[in-house]
């Protein structure tokens, strides 16, 4: 295959695999894509291995340490293919199949990508990976609803899975961006890790309902026993739920405030528009989630595609100037009786 219909490969499965994140990757300078992009395309495989039904939970333990040990350059790419190959045929959707299929190719990306960026990916999958396996751990059986332990517990979990990213995209636009940001890079590590797991959160909220009928519950149980709910009466009971649900709104809210103050601080303008978008859009999500209240346990939420091209549009005509985002922000953190987009 040529450079050119790899590349070509590349961007259709990552912009299949993650609407959201494909929008945002278009805005960034060259020089970061292919570093972003590849770190993305690794963690969404070893996600498909992790959540792939109709394998047992032991192999996928197993599958998960060899793919990490093959993205780590500890295990052959030869080996990894053949672990993987019961999970492609798995896969519901045609996008994931082709992500399976096309790690061969992500790991010889891996190899030939500048050593200081290969280091970070490596890096930061080691985290994301290690996420995943205490959530197969955690929540091995299906069919018991459990909760994790305490705050901290979700705290760790959201930073394993995406707090690191924001350290990592820190590092990168440190390294190949000229004069990235108003902040110094410890503060702006600092507010990444915040920012990245703001969004984890804002997808576990967004998830809590067909999380806790697969068995997973990521509200601490300590808050659940002050309460008087277990996991399993959340679905039954969701009045008596809301204000623990509330409070991690709030937290979540908060994460994002960090995000805004990292985006703020970004000097280069098409960085800018990639980094705050995630934030936009979490925090319409944030908005659609209260104003269901109750309800948002019974399906998923999204933010409809005409709202996110709106923002889109606006970062693009504004060259996302720091008055613009500010409004963008204020405009979505409104409540309102906007439709909910439930699928």
């Amino acid at each position: 295959m040529s450079a050119r219909s790899t590349q070509t490969l590349r961007t259709a499965i990552l912009r299949s695999v993650s609407r959201s994140f494909y929008l945002s990757i278009r805005f960034l300078p060259i020089q970061l894509r292919e570093p972003i992009a590849l770190a993305y395309l690794l963690a969404r495989a070893t996600d498909s291995v992790a959540d792939t039904q109709g394998i047992s939970v032991p192999v996928r333990i197993e599958t998960l340490k060899m793919l990490s040990d093959g993205i780590q350059g500890k295990a052959s790419r030869d080996v990894v293919v053949d672990l993987i190959a019961a999970f492609v045929p798995l896969q519901e959707k045609t996008s994931e199949r082709q992500l399976l299929e096309s790690l061969p190719d992500c790991l010889g990306w891996l190899n030939q990508i500048e050593q200081a960026d290969r280091n970070d990916i490596r890096g930061v999958l080691e985290k994301i990976t290690h996420g995943q396996l205490l959530d197969l751990q955690r929540f091995h059986n299906p069919q018991e609803i459990r909760a994790l332990g305490t705050a901290a517990d979700l705290d760790e979990y959201t930073y394993l899975v995406a707090g690191c990213v924001g350290e990592f995209w820190t590092r990168l636009c440190f390294r190949h961006v000229r004069n990235f940001a108003r902040l110094s890079e410890d503060e702006m590590l600092a507010l990444g890790k915040r920012y990245g797991m703001a969004l984890q959160l804002i997808n576990v909220l967004r998830d809590a309902g067909s999380d806790l009928r697969a068995g997973r519950c990521y509200f601490p149980e300590y808050e659940l026993n002050s309460a008087h709910l277990t996991g399993s009466q959340i679905l039954s009971e969701p009045e008596r739920f809301q204000p623990i649900y509330r409070a991690w709104l709030e937290k979540a809210k908060a994460g994002l405030e960090c995000g805004m103050q990292y985006s703020r601080a970004i000097e280069n303008r098409r960085v800018r528009t990639a980094t705050v978008l995630p934030a936009l859009i979490g925090a319409r999500t944030l908005s659609l989630l209260a104003n269901a209240g109750a309800a948002a346990l019974q399906c998923t939420i999204k933010v409809p595609r005409h709202e996110v091209r709106a923002m889109i549009l606006s970062l693009a005509i504004t060259l996302a100037s720091r008055k613009s985002i500010d409004a963008s922000w204020k405009r979505a953190n409104q409540k309102d009786s906007a439709s909910i987009a439930c699928i």
